[in-house]
Formats: C-alpha cells, structure tokens, sequence
C-alpha cells in the first residue's frame, strides 16, 4: 500500500544541451523522464514518502523508459499501463537565458490522453493516504473522465486531495477551455499549489488576498501561491504568511514547482496538523522552497529531485 497516489501524465522532456537558446537554434536535446505527476511521484519518493503512480504510457520505447525511470527510484509502477495505440508523449523546453521555459508539445493524441475510467487501479486509490494530480489530463476525454473518477474515489475513501492547475494554455481548445478546467480541478481539491501567473489568469486580480477569496471553497484547506525566485504565499482558513525562497543559479527551472509541491505534501503527510499550525506551515514552506530551488540546478525534471539528506544539508548551510 502507498501513502500518496500520483495521477496523470507521464512524457519525455526534450531539454537543449546549452541555456539561452530556442528550441530551433538548440545544437542538441538531453533526454529527461518529466511530467508533472509524475515529477511529484519521484519527488515524494525521494522525501520518504511510499508513492504510486497511476497512468498510461506507449508501448514504445519511450514508455518503458518512464516506467524504469520512476521504478528505479521506488515508485510503486505497478498501476502503469502500456498503450498500443498511442505513443507517448513528449515536450521540446526551450532554455531562456534566466532558465524558464518554452514548450513544444507532441501529443496526437499521446498515450496519457487515453487512460480510461474503467482502467483506473480503484483499490489502491481507495488504499492511499493522498491523491494528487494536475490539469493536463482534465484537457480531453478519455483522460479527463479517467481523472475525475478516480478523484470522486479518493474523495469517498475520504483520501486527501491535491492538485496543481499547471497551466499550459497551448495545450487547451481556448482561454475559456482552460479557465473551466483549471477552475474544475481546483473544486475537487483540499491542498492547491498555484503560481502567481495562473492566480491572475484564473481570476484577473492582481492582489493575493483578494484573488485567494475567489478561488476559495469550503473543501480548501491550504492553498500556497509559489512566485518562483521571490519564495511563496500560504493561505489557509485561519491564517496566510509568506516565505522567501533561497537563492541559487538556475540552469532549468523544469520540474521545480513539482519538487516545491513534493517537498510540501511530504510534510503533511508526515504531520497532518501542520495545517493548523502556522509556525510549523511556515518551515514546510522554506522546505518545499529549498527542494524547487535545488531542482532548478540541473537540467530535467527528475533527475534533479533532491532526497532529504541533500535538502537538509541545502538549508542547514543557506540559513
């Protein structure tokens, strides 16, 4: 049995071998196993806690790189499923100079897009402690039913909710696709991790306080808005704060916001009254902050999440 269940997509990020370049002028691609759950999944895995993912992939050779990939670093694969009928994804990141991103996605459909509801592993969701997913797999159906009937399971089980509306507007029909969907994962959700930009892309405010009013909902019990270099804000029911991030040289900020969100769900997993308490909410944050800005100093996603003896000795010398 796994304490946190990781769902949706799973896809290989092509990263440019040099920094500052597009992807037309890139000499060469490092290939990286990425996703965003699927980020998470190795992310949490890496902090202590037992993960499982739940998904599908190509029967190509792509898929099975995934699945040893997330094997390799103890997560449970075991509810993985192969497609013949689709190829799995991938993702071109361009590298900006200051090491954000830009992404060309091939998805045709891509075998994450097909997962089906009835395909869904019900028993170890109903077994899992926490369910986390994004809004990748909210885009189109099969996969957008696949994931509300797995969330609605967890939700019955009475598993913890999280979710992170990582937005990638290319992906979607349109604006208003987009806000529906984004704002339909976030009604579902207990723990919502969400960056400033998709703040005021979802609800046109600028202030935090204000727009945190109108995304919230009685089911929320943290909702944490990351700000990339300039740290994060927290709100809860009872009580907000914010955390400064540490500063670092960022080579690829791939997969940095999934090792934040790790970083955080490991520590309420641990200690659910964290939530409650906002002394010990404001050091989770720090500590989901030092795991985003490690993550950011190598290339790919998954291989750079750190593990818990290289957060600690991240924060013990940048304190």
């Amino acid at each position: 049995m796994s304490d946190a269940i990781c769902l949706g997509e799973l896809l290989i990020d092509f990263v440019p071998t040099v920094t500052g370049t597009d992807l037309a002028s890139a000499p060469a691609f490092q290939k990286a196993a990425g996703g965003a759950p699927g980020n998470v999944a190795v992310g949490l895995q890496q902090l202590g806690i037992d993960t499982a993912f739940v998904g599908k992939v190509g029967d190509d050779p792509f898929g099975h790189f995934l699945i040893k990939s997330l094997f390799d670093k103890g997560v449970d694969t075991s509810s993985v499923l192969l497609s013949a009928d689709a190829r799995t994804g991938l993702a071109f990141v361009s590298l900006k100079a200051d090491g954000d991103r830009d992404f060309l996605f091939y998805r045709h459909p891509s075998a994450d897009m097909l997962l089906c509801a009835d395909e869904v592993n019900e028993e170890a969701i109903k077994s899992t402690k926490l369910v986390h997913f994004g809004s990748i797999t909210l885009i189109n159906d099969p996969a957008r039913s696949a994931t509300l009937h797995a969330v609605e399971i967890a939700k019955e089980a009475g598993c913890l909710i999280s979710y992170d509306p990582n937005l990638r507007l290319p992906l979607w029909p349109s604006e208003a696709a987009a806000t529906e969907g984004l704002l339909l994962g976030l009604s579902k959700a207990n723990i919502v991790k969400i960056s400033e930009d998709e703040v005021e892309f979802l609800t046109g405010i600028k202030d935090l306080d204000e727009a945190r009013k109108a995304l919230w909902h009685e089911d929320l019990q943290l909702m944490v808005v990351t700000r990339g270099s300039s740290g994060c804000y927290y709100f809860t029911a009872e009580h907000q704060g914010e955390v400064e991030s540490f500063k670092v040289k960022a080579v690829d900020t791939t997969g940095a916001g999934d090792g934040f969100m790790a970083g955080l769900l490991q520590g309420l997993l641990k200690n659910p009254d964290t939530v409650n308490k906002p002394e010990l909410l404001k050091k989770l944050c720090q500590f989901a902050n030092a795991v985003g800005a490690i993550t950011t100093t190598e290339r790919g996603g998954i291989p750079a999440l750190p593990d818990l003896e290289t957060v600690a000795h991240f924060i013990n010398i940048n304190s």
